[in-house]
């Protein structure tokens, strides 16, 4: 009979990073043998064939409950049913692997939100959460996805060294630049209707509020007026959309913002822009930064994505210091979009800095670990 692997998370929908790096990963342990068997709140789409998903009801009123419900009833099925290795890809109990897809939460309460908020209830429940996998007497192995991450783990925590793993990105190969990528962008444009000499600012991720969707708008609005009326701005991702597009409308520029919704054709969207703006408020990774170099897609980014440290080793882009100053991405765009061979070179820097750097193998190494562990326990 195949070991059982149990992976946790809170929801699965396509489109999501976590949610793809867990498909992946998944997907990549099952390839070595295992049989996968996932614990979640809600699953749509398809289910990949040999996975049982099983969901847990974790009824309660607020999403910080739910939390605790989950992690509870999670707990409870796996000791009815226990699993070769528990893999968690949110923060809970339990978890013999967790999967960094999030920054400390600790860090972001301290620095990011006043004393009221830690005295809540919600505060409480996904510290001690975040607590159950970091604290130093856990036995959780923990899987890092940017290089900051360990430094505040260790920080907030104390948390060992020995227990936290740095692995690779985990891009996709077939965002990488194709040989017929000209083509791709002139047809892609076309549909798009993009007139001669526009230039194409793209947004991508899900989370609008996260990703900074609310200062990309304020940044183009920002552009004098014969540039803005050549601008436009892609928002690609699956999120409520209608608060932005009422900023958008405020600031007289509804026109110049289109939101895309989730595509499964963001490879060819990336070819067809001119820049990637990703001023996200809190970003463990942002693998759509590596997407953009590997394209040869310029970037825009804050210094709050875990892999704007690509965008800078590469040469392909900038990256906004922390804290966030909107004049500065303001001042930036404009500096970037307003010499026409601005783009290209930057484009043609972050090309060549993907074409040499391991932007692949985040998935397989993960899935070489947990088999490890799984070893390991036998």
């Amino acid at each position: 009979m195949k070991p059982e692997l149990a992976f946790c998370l809170f929801k699965y929908f396509p489109f999501g990073g976590l949610q793809s790096d867990f498909l992946a990963i998944a997907s990549a342990c099952q390839r070595r043998g295992f049989r996968i068997v996932v614990y979640t709140r809600s699953w749509e789409g398809d289910i990949p064939d040999g996975f049982e998903v099983r969901l847990i009801s974790a009824n309660a009123l607020s999403n910080h409950g739910k939390a605790l419900r989950f992690s509870q009833q999670v707990t409870e099925e796996l000791m009815q049913r226990p699993a070769a290795a528990v893999v968690g890809f949110n923060r809970m109990p339990g978890l013999d692997i967790y999967f960094a897809a999030d920054n400390c939460y600790a860090a972001k309460a301290a620095t990011q939100r006043g004393f009221l908020y830690r005295l809540g209830r919600r505060y409480k429940t996904y510290a001690a959460l975040e607590k159950a996998v970091f604290d130093p007497e856990s036995a959780t192995e923990i899987l890092l996805i940017a290089e900051r991450q360990q430094a505040e783990f260790c920080q907030y925590y104390g948390t060992p060294a020995k227990r936290m793993h740095l692995l690779p990105p985990g891009m996709n190969r077939n965002r990488s630049r194709p040989d017929n990528a000209e083509e791709i962008r002139r047809t892609v444009r076309e549909q798009l209707g993009v007139r001669k000499g526009e230039i194409i600012l793209i947004q991508v991720g899900s989370g609008f509020v996260t990703k900074g969707v609310d200062r990309s708008i304020r940044a183009l609005t920002s552009l004098p007026s014969e540039l803005k009326k050549k601008t436009r701005l892609l928002v690609v991702g699956k999120d409520r959309s209608a608060a932005f597009r009422r900023l958008a409308k405020k600031l007289g520029e509804e026109d110049r913002v289109d939101f895309l919704g989730g595509r499964d054709d963001v490879p060819s969207l990336l070819l067809a822009a001119d820049l990637m703006i990703h001023p996200a408020v809190n970003e463990a990774a942002g693998i759509v930064l590596l997407e953009a170099l590997a394209a040869g897609l310029p970037v825009l980014c804050s210094a709050a994505c875990g892999h704007a440290v690509h965008v800078e080793r590469s040469g392909g882009g900038l990256v906004s210091p922390e804290p966030f100053d909107q004049e500065w991405l303001n001042r930036s765009l404009l500096k970037l979009v307003s010499e026409a061979t601005t783009l290209p070179a930057l484009g043609r820097a972050g090309l060549a800095y993907a074409e040499k750097t391991d932007f692949y193998s985040q998935h397989e190494r993960a899935a070489e670990f947990i088999a490890d562990v799984v070893r390991r326990k036998s």
